[in-house]
């Protein structure tokens, strides 16, 4: 399953994670049987060897109009408020658009 690699010397990363997640991280690590060091280890050398991909998205944010009115629309959608259509043709569905100007 796993690749046997050579001792080659080690070194230590240092880096900041949340309380929260590295203690269910190492609940999880431990369930299995192996420290978590293990388990960043293996990670590591997946990513390393291209096992792993990470996609970096940048979240949206908005301002706090634009929160409102998509939390009202949310809102609407799950009460089912304030829908039209589906229409049966792309014309059909400009009027209607074009009647709301």
């Amino acid at each position: 399953m796993f690749k046997l690699y050579k001792k080659y010397m080690t070194t230590q990363v240092i880096f900041t994670i949340e309380k929260g997640l590295k203690e269910q991280a190492m609940k999880k690590a431990r369930s299995f049987g192996l420290p978590f060091s293990s388990v960043l280890n293996l990670a590591t050398r997946a990513f390393v060897e291209g096992k792993i991909n990470i996609g970096v998205v940048e979240n949206e944010t908005f301002n706090d109009k634009t929160r409102r009115e998509l939390i009202k629309i949310s809102k609407d959608i799950k009460e089912g408020k304030n829908l039209f259509g589906p229409f049966d043709s792309s014309k059909k569905m400009d009027e209607f658009l074009n009647s709301l100007t």
